[in-house]
């Protein structure tokens, strides 16, 4: 919708991006959806992790007259949301059923006076009529939608309280409205504009590809050993270690514990309390990991996430990509690490075999299908990535891309011994499982494969010379790049595909992947970030007054500067008001509220160090 009101300039808007949030330039998209907001016209945005959406309605709440609501799910976000945008000077507050009764009268009364530039609101609160009331005496600049896919039953996440917000154009039909989500095909898409009443609305699909993340595979070997190398590398770095059961992560956070890291778990089976204690004491960065089920992950806003590891494999490559993509949300670099082992996959299907509904199962197998392809296919990973979610994308061989890009894989030939495997699966008639598969081709024959005169054809104890987890390993190669398949059932079989005539006929090759374990010591890692090296010594200590502050202020550390910031402070020294304002990050009112002690910190530096100079930029 639009209204005859002024639109501020382009000019403006640079400007207040500058000044207020510390920025040269906006990330891609973000331009166009807060110039859509500033125009007064409706919205839906698909904007990944790490995108930078909070500041697509914090800038234009800056510049617009009145108050913007923003409608979320994430209670447990909403304080640390509040705190990110107080640092740039907005007035800003929420109103859920974390507040004591007195807190809510304050913000109400602060809603109601015309105190507020933001408030963030759970859908439920928008449900209850006195407070739709208290918004009818309100003014209101425009409303924002987070996680809109929960509003239709074909997103991931379906909840019916969001329903309700289709009130919120019949309620307030002369204030735009504007849909966020992370995720979300084209039928989920149209199902949100539709159930929200949204009115020609400007639709932006950002792309997927966030290119400061490094994706890497390695082979799952000794898992607690393997992630206690890969956490000693990041020392003092935040990371999140994603497990599959609530067993595992309890084991792995007291691994980690016993070995001198500062971790903690989180799953659904800690009580309330538990929970919300861990998540905060690592939001402050008074642990370094947090090792958790899926249940973690909604309710973070951690900007300084330096790395994502799964010790176990994901279910589907959509999960996979939202979690890695809780690291590097600052848009410095960041690792995301998978353990693959093929005794993950038995396990994956142990839960989907029960599913009843075939089309579901088959969707399930198909996912998971997905992911083992993902970690043993040939291929930039970055490339599956993006084309699953059907974006193109050019591999170009960039190092900074993922482990096949940057060398650290070798492909292996595997060409012969899946001929054997596709041979032994055609001899056999199509109608036996793994093991038996197994069996005959290392020539293990036991009474019942004797009895089927399976130890007289041509592949039986050809492959011998490799045990068995090597063909094991074959198979679910075989299955993830669809030339075979494996029946569902109490008893699976393994059957061939079309593509399987391509490799026993027609030439087409197999390949497997031989990737680099992880060092048994870890490597020193160099202090370089997105603007390139930095002072590690100084980093430290910038990192260090920023924990500071932000415990006596009560606030995550990145509410107070990023890392990107300190590394840009550690990189170019700034000791006065203008070159502050020259890093990534810094307005003139976090200058105003936090500079000077860090100004202070680098003065005292190059002072005791007068030999180190800054990067020249």
């Amino acid at each position: 919708m639009t209204e005859s009101v002024s639109t501020p300039t382009s000019t403006d808007i640079r400007r207040v991006l500058h000044d207020v949030f510390g920025f040269g330039g906006f990330l891609p998209n973000q331009s166009d959806i807060v110039t859509a907001i500033l125009a007064r016209n409706d919205a839906f945005v698909v904007m990944p992790t790490g995108g930078g959406k909070s500041l697509c309605y914090q800038l234009p709440a800056h510049m617009m007259d009145g108050v913007c609501m923003v409608i979320s799910p994430l209670i447990s976000l909403m304080k640390d949301q509040v705190d990110a945008a107080l640092a740039t000077g907005l007035r800003a507050a929420f109103l859920n059923s974390s507040l004591s009764a007195p807190q809510k009268r304050r913000v109400e009364s602060q809603l109601a006076g015309g105190e507020l530039d933001l408030v963030y609101v759970s859908p439920e609160r928008f449900a209850m009529p006195e407070f739709i009331a208290l918004l009818k005496r309100v003014s209101l600049s425009f409303v924002a939608i987070d996680e809109a896919h929960c509003i239709s039953e074909w997103g991931h996440d379906f909840r019916p309280d969001y329903l309700n917000l289709a009130r919120i154009i019949t309620e307030f039909p002369q204030t735009s409205v504007t849909a966020f989500t992370a995720t979300a095909t084209d039928r989920v898409q149209q199902d949100i504009v539709a159930k929200l009443g949204l009115r020609s609305p400007h639709v932006v699909r950002a792309s997927f590809n966030r290119p400061n993340l490094f994706y890497k595979v390695i082979p799952k070997e000794k898992p607690s050993e393997q992630i206690l190398r890969f956490v000693r590398s990041h020392t003092g770095e935040s990371g999140i270690v994603y497990r599959t059961t609530r067993k595992s992560v309890e084991q792995t956070a007291d691994y980690l514990a016993r070995h001198g890291i500062k971790a903690l778990p989180y799953h659904a089976g800690l009580d309330d309390t538990a929970r919300a204690r861990n998540q905060d004491v690592f939001n402050r960065d008074d642990a370094d990991v947090i090792v958790a089920t899926i249940a973690f992950g909604m309710g973070i806003d951690k900007s300084n996430v330096r790395y994502v590891l799964h010790g176990d494999l994901p279910k589907n490559i959509e999960s996979y990509y939202q979690e890695t993509g809780r690291s590097g949300r600052d848009g410095e670099p960041a690792q995301c690490l998978l353990l693959f082992g093929y005794g993950d996959i038995p396990k994956m299907r142990y839960f989907i075999d029960p599913i009843e509904n075939d089309d579901e199962r088959n969707r399930a197998l198909r996912c998971l299908n997905d992911m083992v392809r993902y970690a043993t296919i040939f291929a930039c990973r970055r490339k599956q990535l993006l084309n699953y979610f059907g974006e193109p994308y050019a591999a170009t061989g960039d190092e900074t891309c993922c482990d096949i890009c940057a060398g650290q894989v070798e492909s292996v030939d595997a060409t012969r011994d899946a001929q054997i495997v596709l041979s032994a699966i055609a001899r056999t008639g199509n109608r036996f499982g793994i093991n038996h598969i197994v069996a005959v081709i290392t020539g293990d024959a036991s009474d019942r494969l004797r009895q089927l005169g399976h130890d007289r054809i041509k592949t039986f104890g050809v492959g011998q010379d490799q045990d068995k987890r090597h063909w094991r390993g074959l198979i679910d190669n075989l299955l993830a790049q669809g030339i075979i398949r494996q029946t569902t059932g109490d008893y699976p079989v393994l059957q061939l595909e079309a593509k399987a005539q391509q490799v026993l006929f027609e030439g087409r090759t197999i390949e497997m992947l031989k990737t680099q374990r992880l060092a048994a010591r870890p490597a020193r890692r160099p202090a370089v970030s997105s603007a390139g090296p930095y002072n590690a010594a100084l980093f430290d200590q910038l990192r260090e007054l920023r924990r500071k502050l932000a415990t006596e202020q009560g606030v995550p550390p990145y509410v107070v500067f990023t890392d990107r910031s300190l590394h840009e402070m550690a990189r170019f020294f700034p000791v006065d008001a203008g070159d502050m304002l020259r890093i990534t990050g810094v307005g003139e009112f976090r200058l105003a509220r936090y500079g000077g002690p860090f100004m202070e910190t680098i003065r005292a530096f190059r002072k005791a160090h007068p030999n180190v100079e800054c990067v020249d930029s």
